[in-house]
Protein backbone atom coordinates (compact mmCIF):
# COMPACT_ATOMS: atom_id res chain seq x y z
CA UNK A 1 0.00 0.00 0.00
CA UNK A 2 1.43 3.60 -1.08
CA UNK A 3 2.23 6.37 1.19
CA UNK A 4 -1.17 7.91 0.29
CA UNK A 5 -3.19 5.47 0.60
CA UNK A 6 -2.12 4.95 4.15
CA UNK A 7 -3.35 8.57 4.92
CA UNK A 8 -6.41 7.90 2.90
CA UNK A 9 -6.95 5.00 5.45
CA UNK A 10 -6.82 7.30 8.43
CA UNK A 11 -10.87 7.99 8.58
CA UNK A 12 -11.56 4.83 9.24
CA UNK A 13 -10.93 5.24 12.84
CA UNK A 14 -13.52 6.76 13.69
CA UNK A 15 -16.56 3.98 11.84
CA UNK A 16 -16.90 2.32 14.88
CA UNK A 17 -18.72 3.58 18.02
CA UNK A 18 -16.38 3.40 21.27
CA UNK A 19 -17.15 1.40 24.45
CA UNK A 20 -15.91 2.06 27.89
CA UNK A 21 -13.28 0.39 28.73
CA UNK A 22 -13.01 -1.98 31.68
CA UNK A 23 -11.20 -1.07 34.99
CA UNK A 24 -8.46 -3.82 34.98
CA UNK A 25 -5.29 -4.24 36.60
CA UNK A 26 -2.44 -4.04 34.40
CA UNK A 27 0.73 -6.72 34.23
CA UNK A 28 3.80 -5.99 33.22
CA UNK A 29 6.40 -6.93 30.88
CA UNK A 30 2.82 -7.71 28.96
CA UNK A 31 0.97 -4.45 29.51
CA UNK A 32 4.71 -2.53 27.97
CA UNK A 33 3.39 -4.14 24.75
CA UNK A 34 0.95 -3.49 22.65
CA UNK A 35 -2.54 -3.84 22.48
CA UNK A 36 -3.93 -4.20 18.82
CA UNK A 37 -7.51 -4.67 19.96
CA UNK A 38 -7.65 -1.42 20.81
CA UNK A 39 -7.72 1.93 18.76
CA UNK A 40 -5.20 4.12 19.15
CA UNK A 41 -1.37 3.57 21.50
CA UNK A 42 1.52 5.31 21.43
CA UNK A 43 4.47 5.31 23.30
CA UNK A 44 6.45 8.66 24.01
CA UNK A 45 9.68 10.02 25.35
CA UNK A 46 10.67 13.11 26.08
CA UNK A 47 13.71 14.63 27.69
CA UNK A 48 16.39 17.59 29.08
CA UNK A 49 19.99 16.54 27.97
CA UNK A 50 23.34 18.05 28.01
CA UNK A 51 26.09 18.17 26.19
CA UNK A 52 29.11 20.08 28.07
CA UNK A 53 26.69 23.14 28.78
CA UNK A 54 24.62 22.84 25.61
CA UNK A 55 21.26 22.13 26.43
CA UNK A 56 18.91 20.12 24.05
CA UNK A 57 15.53 18.35 23.97
CA UNK A 58 14.19 15.39 22.53
CA UNK A 59 11.22 13.77 21.75
CA UNK A 60 10.42 10.39 20.08
CA UNK A 61 7.02 9.18 19.73
CA UNK A 62 5.68 5.97 17.77
CA UNK A 63 2.36 5.22 17.53
CA UNK A 64 -0.32 2.17 16.52
CA UNK A 65 -3.33 2.61 14.69
CA UNK A 66 -6.14 -0.11 14.42
CA UNK A 67 -8.01 0.16 11.27
CA UNK A 68 -10.96 -0.58 11.54
CA UNK A 69 -12.34 -0.94 7.73
CA UNK A 70 -9.75 -3.45 6.89
CA UNK A 71 -9.73 -5.67 10.12
CA UNK A 72 -11.96 -8.24 8.15
CA UNK A 73 -10.37 -8.16 5.08
CA UNK A 74 -8.60 -11.84 4.03
CA UNK A 75 -5.52 -10.45 2.61
CA UNK A 76 -2.30 -10.40 3.89
CA UNK A 77 -1.90 -7.00 1.92
CA UNK A 78 -4.26 -5.02 4.10
CA UNK A 79 -3.53 -2.41 6.28
CA UNK A 80 -4.95 -3.68 9.49
CA UNK A 81 -2.53 -1.91 12.03
CA UNK A 82 -0.69 1.47 10.97
CA UNK A 83 2.56 2.81 12.85
CA UNK A 84 3.85 6.28 12.84
CA UNK A 85 6.62 7.67 14.06
CA UNK A 86 7.75 11.20 15.06
CA UNK A 87 11.08 12.53 16.18
CA UNK A 88 12.46 16.12 17.13
CA UNK A 89 15.67 18.13 18.70
CA UNK A 90 14.96 21.24 20.16
CA UNK A 91 18.52 23.10 19.38
CA UNK A 92 18.43 25.50 22.11
CA UNK A 93 21.77 27.27 21.77
CA UNK A 94 20.84 27.09 17.61
CA UNK A 95 17.38 28.49 18.39
CA UNK A 96 15.90 25.99 16.00
CA UNK A 97 13.34 22.75 16.39
CA UNK A 98 14.60 19.86 14.14
CA UNK A 99 12.06 17.41 13.13
CA UNK A 100 11.03 14.28 11.31
CA UNK A 101 8.15 11.46 10.87
CA UNK A 102 7.77 8.05 9.52
CA UNK A 103 4.42 6.17 8.39
CA UNK A 104 4.25 2.74 7.35
CA UNK A 105 1.55 -0.05 7.73
CA UNK A 106 2.47 -3.10 10.17
CA UNK A 107 4.60 -6.21 8.89
CA UNK A 108 6.60 -7.24 6.12
CA UNK A 109 9.87 -6.56 8.03
CA UNK A 110 8.87 -2.44 7.64
CA UNK A 111 6.91 -1.43 10.53
CA UNK A 112 5.94 -3.79 14.13
CA UNK A 113 4.56 -3.36 17.23
CA UNK A 114 5.06 -6.40 19.66
CA UNK A 115 2.72 -7.43 22.11
CA UNK A 116 5.38 -8.85 25.04
CA UNK A 117 6.68 -5.61 25.56
CA UNK A 118 8.32 -2.35 24.22
CA UNK A 119 9.50 -2.68 20.94
CA UNK A 120 8.52 -0.35 18.14
CA UNK A 121 10.12 0.13 14.75
CA UNK A 122 9.04 1.70 11.35
CA UNK A 123 12.28 0.80 9.17
CA UNK A 124 15.34 2.30 10.88
CA UNK A 125 13.52 4.04 13.64
CA UNK A 126 13.57 1.32 16.59
CA UNK A 127 12.37 1.84 20.50
CA UNK A 128 13.00 -1.13 22.45
CA UNK A 129 12.92 -1.53 26.40
CA UNK A 130 16.17 -3.78 26.83
CA UNK A 131 16.17 -6.76 29.98
CA UNK A 132 17.46 -4.34 32.51
CA UNK A 133 14.36 -2.66 31.93
CA UNK A 134 15.65 0.95 29.94
CA UNK A 135 14.48 2.10 26.68
CA UNK A 136 17.05 2.35 23.97
CA UNK A 137 15.94 4.02 20.88
CA UNK A 138 18.11 4.66 17.53
CA UNK A 139 16.14 7.10 14.89
CA UNK A 140 18.20 8.07 12.40
CA UNK A 141 16.22 11.58 10.44
CA UNK A 142 17.17 13.28 7.86
CA UNK A 143 19.38 16.25 9.93
CA UNK A 144 19.71 14.87 13.13
CA UNK A 145 20.08 11.49 14.84
CA UNK A 146 19.05 9.99 18.44
CA UNK A 147 20.60 7.21 20.04
CA UNK A 148 19.25 7.35 23.69
CA UNK A 149 19.02 5.18 26.42
CA UNK A 150 16.66 6.13 29.38
CA UNK A 151 16.87 4.35 32.24
CA UNK A 152 14.18 4.22 35.53
CA UNK A 153 14.99 5.68 38.48
CA UNK A 154 11.65 5.34 39.73
CA UNK A 155 9.35 2.59 39.72
CA UNK A 156 6.65 3.63 36.66
CA UNK A 157 3.29 5.98 37.86
CA UNK A 158 0.13 4.61 36.90
CA UNK A 159 -2.19 7.56 35.99
CA UNK A 160 -5.82 8.07 36.92
CA UNK A 161 -7.37 5.01 38.99
CA UNK A 162 -5.13 2.10 39.05
CA UNK A 163 -3.90 2.83 35.47
CA UNK A 164 -7.52 3.81 34.01
CA UNK A 165 -7.41 7.77 33.36
CA UNK A 166 -10.35 9.52 32.16
CA UNK A 167 -10.37 11.77 29.32
CA UNK A 168 -14.19 13.06 29.30
CA UNK A 169 -17.45 13.29 30.89
CA UNK A 170 -18.39 10.03 28.74
CA UNK A 171 -17.22 6.75 30.58
CA UNK A 172 -16.18 5.69 27.02
CA UNK A 173 -13.49 8.90 26.88
CA UNK A 174 -10.87 7.13 28.79
CA UNK A 175 -7.08 5.24 28.48
CA UNK A 176 -5.27 2.92 30.03
CA UNK A 177 -1.82 5.17 30.91
CA UNK A 178 1.52 4.98 32.67
CA UNK A 179 4.36 6.96 33.01
CA UNK A 180 7.63 6.39 33.94
CA UNK A 181 9.04 10.06 35.09
CA UNK A 182 12.67 10.98 35.73
CA UNK A 183 14.50 8.49 33.65
CA UNK A 184 18.43 9.00 33.74
CA UNK A 185 18.92 9.75 30.15
CA UNK A 186 22.56 9.16 28.26
CA UNK A 187 23.54 8.42 24.33
CA UNK A 188 24.27 11.04 22.00
CA UNK A 189 22.21 13.71 19.35
CA UNK A 190 23.65 13.90 16.18
CA UNK A 191 23.16 17.24 14.44
CA UNK A 192 23.77 18.20 11.16
CA UNK A 193 26.84 16.16 10.64
CA UNK A 194 28.06 17.27 15.05
CA UNK A 195 27.78 14.47 17.47
CA UNK A 196 26.90 15.31 20.78
CA UNK A 197 27.35 13.12 24.10
CA UNK A 198 24.75 13.89 26.12
CA UNK A 199 22.87 13.12 29.73
CA UNK A 200 20.02 14.68 31.65
CA UNK A 201 16.74 13.56 32.57
CA UNK A 202 13.52 11.73 30.36
CA UNK A 203 9.83 11.01 30.82
CA UNK A 204 8.03 8.03 28.98
CA UNK A 205 4.23 7.88 28.69
CA UNK A 206 2.46 5.00 27.30
CA UNK A 207 -1.00 5.11 26.33
CA UNK A 208 -3.66 3.28 24.39
CA UNK A 209 -7.57 3.33 24.45
CA UNK A 210 -10.38 3.40 22.32
CA UNK A 211 -11.35 7.45 22.22
CA UNK A 212 -10.05 9.99 23.84
CA UNK A 213 -12.19 12.69 22.43
CA UNK A 214 -15.21 14.16 23.62
CA UNK A 215 -17.29 15.43 20.11
CA UNK A 216 -17.04 19.22 22.16
CA UNK A 217 -13.37 18.53 22.40
CA UNK A 218 -10.81 20.09 19.76
CA UNK A 219 -7.19 19.27 21.57
CA UNK A 220 -5.90 19.32 24.58
CA UNK A 221 -2.91 20.86 26.92
CA UNK A 222 -0.80 18.61 28.33
CA UNK A 223 2.85 18.97 30.43
CA UNK A 224 5.24 16.18 32.15
CA UNK A 225 7.60 17.52 34.07
CA UNK A 226 10.91 16.10 36.27
CA UNK A 227 11.37 18.66 39.40
CA UNK A 228 14.85 18.92 40.24
CA UNK A 229 13.54 17.71 43.48
CA UNK A 230 13.11 13.90 42.40
CA UNK A 231 9.16 14.72 42.06
CA UNK A 232 7.16 14.23 38.56
CA UNK A 233 4.07 16.62 37.79
CA UNK A 234 1.75 15.54 35.35
CA UNK A 235 -1.30 18.41 33.94
CA UNK A 236 -3.68 18.50 31.00
CA UNK A 237 -6.68 19.46 30.29
CA UNK A 238 -9.39 18.67 26.95
CA UNK A 239 -10.43 22.03 25.22
CA UNK A 240 -13.70 22.79 23.74
CA UNK A 241 -13.18 25.33 20.60
CA UNK A 242 -14.01 28.78 22.62
CA UNK A 243 -11.08 27.71 24.65
CA UNK A 244 -12.96 26.82 27.93
CA UNK A 245 -11.95 23.67 29.45
CA UNK A 246 -13.99 20.47 29.13
CA UNK A 247 -11.90 18.30 31.19
CA UNK A 248 -8.70 18.19 33.25
CA UNK A 249 -6.58 15.45 35.07
CA UNK A 250 -3.13 14.58 36.27
CA UNK A 251 -0.88 13.29 38.72
CA UNK A 252 1.64 14.75 40.81
CA UNK A 253 4.40 11.97 42.77
CA UNK A 254 6.92 13.30 45.17
CA UNK A 255 10.31 12.04 45.30
CA UNK A 256 9.21 9.83 48.26
CA UNK A 257 6.84 8.04 46.29
CA UNK A 258 3.71 9.57 47.45
CA UNK A 259 1.18 10.02 44.43
CA UNK A 260 -1.92 12.06 44.69
CA UNK A 261 -3.83 11.55 41.22
CA UNK A 262 -6.02 14.69 40.51
CA UNK A 263 -9.73 14.51 39.63
CA UNK A 264 -11.22 16.29 37.55
CA UNK A 265 -12.11 20.45 38.55
CA UNK A 266 -8.95 20.42 40.28
CA UNK A 267 -6.87 21.82 37.10
CA UNK A 268 -6.50 25.53 35.70
CA UNK A 269 -4.32 26.20 32.25
CA UNK A 270 -4.69 30.27 32.52
CA UNK A 271 -2.74 31.51 29.22
CA UNK A 272 -0.40 34.22 29.58
CA UNK A 273 1.69 34.76 26.24
CA UNK A 274 0.96 33.65 23.18
CA UNK A 275 3.30 32.82 20.04
CA UNK A 276 2.07 33.20 16.62
CA UNK A 277 3.18 30.63 14.07
CA UNK A 278 4.54 31.67 10.79
CA UNK A 279 3.82 28.56 9.09
CA UNK A 280 0.28 27.94 10.21
CA UNK A 281 -1.30 30.85 11.77
CA UNK A 282 -1.54 29.38 14.73
CA UNK A 283 -1.82 31.00 17.78
CA UNK A 284 -0.96 29.05 20.85
CA UNK A 285 0.66 30.12 25.00
CA UNK A 286 4.02 29.62 25.18
CA UNK A 287 3.24 30.21 28.85
CA UNK A 288 0.62 28.94 31.42
CA UNK A 289 -0.23 29.50 34.99
CA UNK A 290 -0.90 25.74 36.00
CA UNK A 291 -3.15 25.56 39.18
CA UNK A 292 -2.75 22.15 40.57
CA UNK A 293 -3.24 20.37 44.00
CA UNK A 294 0.79 20.77 44.01
CA UNK A 295 0.66 24.36 43.82
CA UNK A 296 0.79 27.26 41.00
CA UNK A 297 3.58 27.08 38.40
CA UNK A 298 4.56 28.93 35.82
CA UNK A 299 5.09 26.78 32.33
CA UNK A 300 6.92 28.53 30.15
CA UNK A 301 8.27 27.55 26.64
CA UNK A 302 12.50 27.76 26.19
CA UNK A 303 11.64 27.81 22.47
CA UNK A 304 8.84 29.32 20.96
CA UNK A 305 8.65 27.66 17.75
CA UNK A 306 8.37 24.30 18.44
CA UNK A 307 5.70 23.35 16.67
CA UNK A 308 5.47 20.53 14.87
CA UNK A 309 3.90 19.73 11.02
CA UNK A 310 2.72 15.97 10.98
CA UNK A 311 0.61 16.34 8.31
CA UNK A 312 2.91 14.03 6.00
CA UNK A 313 1.88 11.21 9.07
CA UNK A 314 -0.42 11.33 11.33
CA UNK A 315 -2.35 14.53 9.92
CA UNK A 316 -2.09 16.67 12.98
CA UNK A 317 0.09 19.98 13.39
CA UNK A 318 0.47 20.19 17.08
CA UNK A 319 2.89 22.22 19.37
CA UNK A 320 5.56 19.91 21.68
CA UNK A 321 8.29 21.52 23.29
CA UNK A 322 10.91 22.12 25.81
CA UNK A 323 10.01 24.14 29.07
CA UNK A 324 10.62 25.02 32.14
CA UNK A 325 8.66 24.25 35.48
CA UNK A 326 8.69 28.04 37.69
CA UNK A 327 7.52 28.22 41.35
CA UNK A 328 5.58 31.09 42.74
CA UNK A 329 9.09 32.94 44.01
CA UNK A 330 9.59 32.62 40.10
CA UNK A 331 12.75 30.06 40.55
CA UNK A 332 13.10 27.34 37.97
CA UNK A 333 12.30 24.07 39.69
CA UNK A 334 11.88 21.74 36.98
CA UNK A 335 12.11 21.10 32.91
CA UNK A 336 10.06 18.79 30.86
CA UNK A 337 7.99 18.89 27.92
CA UNK A 338 4.46 21.18 27.07
CA UNK A 339 1.95 19.68 24.16
CA UNK A 340 -0.77 21.78 22.92
CA UNK A 341 -3.27 20.21 20.20
CA UNK A 342 -6.07 21.61 18.65
CA UNK A 343 -5.11 25.12 17.58
CA UNK A 344 -3.95 24.89 14.09
CA UNK A 345 -6.87 22.63 13.50
CA UNK A 346 -9.44 20.24 14.99
CA UNK A 347 -7.30 16.76 16.13
CA UNK A 348 -9.35 13.69 15.32
CA UNK A 349 -8.20 10.88 17.02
Amino acid sequence: MRRRDLLAAAPALLARPAQALPERALHFPRDHGAHPDLRTEWWYITGAVDAAGRPFGFQLTFFRTRVDATQAMASDFAARQLVFAHAAVTDVQGRRLHHDQRIARAGFGVALADTGDTRVQLRDWQLARADDGAYVARLPARDFALELRCTPTQPLLLQGIAGLSRKGPDPSQASYYYSVPQLAAAGTITLEGRRFEVQGKAWLDHEWSEALMHPQAVGWDWIGMNLDDGSALTAFQLRREDGSPLWDGGSFRTAAGSTAITGSGQTRFNPQRRWTSPLTGASYPVEWKVQTPAGTHTVRAVLDDQELDSRASTGAVYWEGLSDLIDGQGRRVGRGYLEMTGYAQRLKI
